[in-house]
């Protein structure tokens, strides 16, 4: 497909016209009125391989320059002030608080990832040395992970700063040493364009080439498509709708050199209320949901979608008192008119569905989305496989269980999930032990005692786990784990010293921990 626009690219935006400005300084950017513009194949190439062309100089950077350039970016962003949270809320209808949350979210997440380069063990040195006296001899073997080329990264709706322009598939692809080319999502353009100009900044101000980030905007599926097929390319990330993630797994697996896809994409997230906790505290732990599920109108991927309880009084109790704890909250915009039809459908199909009750349904109203809470039994959960789908919002469904092996039958029948929820008390780790094997084997993050929504940016948070919550679910694409993901191993067999990296050399000149002979250590 043939479409016409503008691609920012490093500190150049180059129109369809053949017109191109230079990246301004953050007053400018800020009094800025964005206009947007369709990119067409044409920009697109030349942005997938400016990309291409930078990515020799931008991994022979140091950690202290890319650590540098990323707390740039930061600032930058911080530079933007109020004119950035006020575009963002004009866009998205979400609240000032929670954009300025998110914000602090996006600087602190490019922080983080300049203090894991600056501390070095994301390197993953390694060295066993030559035995020459053993029989067969071993030879001197150094390993250490270097990027793995340009990534596309896809922007998404619900978070318009910290998964969006610089959040954290951009952030972490920047770290490990890889240039990025962006497609911006249209449900925040001028927030997109905004940041965007942060980065350009960023880049110009510590001298990288300009290749080493680029912003394509536009609509449909052909930008997305032909960016992922583009030779350049060598690793996605991704987080959006099941359809959208599947789709460009399909693109990149069919290639020449078929690619990685790093896409989080669906989950419901079951929460379970073990039966000691559900008779102790069953009201306060459905105040709890309650205010987790109708979070930001529900619009998280970690959302509380599913929970299971054992039938009786006490799950009686809970199911009311969730009940009246979501009747005030009212109908609120959504991120999009998509997303909020999209959501309608959602709560229509599953109230529609015989053997679902419903226990609270807001009014649905244009583009915004109520509470929604319904009920139904195991056999009918295990049953019926359109009551596992996501309806991504402010909606659950409770399945009420005979007993606890119940509750682990429809564990297995679940897909993979982001994230598992363990309500409990003493009295029920015995029948979290029996529950804890499969979710393991199920989600990627397991919590006891609170609630999903909410992802900690840190060196152990796990945001990811089995298809279809993301496509690959050895991955994270939150916290510093998720800059393996645009990593790979190389090994380097009797090089002399002097060809080899810093960081393998025997002197160890960046005093960076490594593995030798099996010793960690900093020797």
């Amino acid at each position: 497909m043939i479409i016409t626009g503008e691609a920012l690219i490093g500190g150049v935006a180059v129109k369809g016209n053949g017109g191109s400005f230079k990246a301004m300084n953050p007053a400018d950017a800020a009094a800025m009125e964005p206009d947007f513009h369709m990119v067409d194949v044409a920009q697109i190439d030349q942005a997938c391989s400016l990309a291409g062309a930078a990515f020799d100089t931008f991994r022979a950077t140091s950690d202290e320059a890319r650590a540098s350039f990323l707390e740039a970016i930061g600032a930058q962003i911080m530079a933007l002030g109020d004119t950035l949270i006020e575009r963002a809320m004009a866009e998205s209808g979400l609240p000032r608080a929670r954009l300025e949350g998110e914000r602090g979210r996006t600087v602190n997440q490019l922080k983080l990832f300049a203090d894991l380069l600056r501390e070095g063990s994301w390197r993953d040195a390694r060295i066993d040395t030559a035995l020459p006296e053993r029989t067969p001899p071993r030879p001197d073997l150094r390993m250490r992970l270097i990027p793995v080329g340009p990534v596309a990264v896809f922007a998404a709706s619900n978070f318009p700063l910290a998964f969006s322009v610089a959040g954290g598939d951009t952030a972490s692809a920047l770290a490990a040493g890889c240039p990025v080319v962006l497609k911006a999502h249209s449900g925040h353009p001028g927030t997109s364009e905004l940041v965007a100009r942060a980065v350009v900044n960023a880049v110009e101000q510590c001298g990288l080439p300009a290749g080493v980030f680029a912003l394509l905007t536009g609509t449909g599926n052909g930008i997305g498509q032909t960016l992922v097929a583009h030779p350049a390319i060598q690793a996605v990330g991704f987080t959006g709708s099941r359809s959208g993630g599947t789709a460009l797994m399909a693109v990149a697996a069919a290639r020449p050199q078929p690619i990685p896809v790093y896409a989080e994409m669906s989950s419901i997230n079951p929460v379970y209320l073990l039966p000691q906790a559900l008779a102790a505290r069953g009201d306060s732990i459905a105040q709890g949901f309650a205010a987790s599920l109708v979070m930001g109108v529900g619009q998280f991927c970690t959302n509380p979608g599913l929970v299971l309880g054992i039938d009786g009084p006490d799950l009686d109790r809970f199911a009311q008192a969730a009940t009246v704890a979501l009747q005030p909250t009212a109908p609120a915009t959504m991120l999009t008119a998509g997303i909020a039809g999209s959501y309608q459908r959602g709560v229509a199909n599953l109230a529609a569905q015989g053997c679902v009750t419903t226990l609270a349904k807001g009014e649905q109203l244009e583009g915004k989305g109520a509470p929604a809470f319904f009920k139904t039994s195991a056999a009918s959960f295990l049953g019926e496989h359109a009551l596992h789908e996501e309806v991504f919002g402010p909606a659950s469904l409770l399945v009420a269980c005979k007993d606890v092996a119940e509750m682990r039958a429809i564990t297995e029948k679940l897909e993979g999930q982001l994230t598992a929820t363990l309500q409990l008390d003493e009295g029920d780790y015995a029948d979290a032990q029996a529950l804890l094997p499969v979710l393991e084997r199920k989600v990627g993050r397991i919590l006891a005692n609170g609630f999903p929504t909410g992802v900690e940016v840190s060196t152990a948070m796990v945001h990811g786990g089995p298809f279809p919550a993301t496509a690959d679910g050895r991955s994270t694409s939150v916290g510093t784990g998720a800059i393996n993901r645009f990593l790979r191993p190389v090994c380097y067999q009797n090089l002399a010293q002097a060809l080899l990296p810093e960081e393998l050399r025997e002197d160890n000149p960046l005093a960076i921990w490594r593995r030798r002979d099996g010793a960690l250590g900093k020797a």
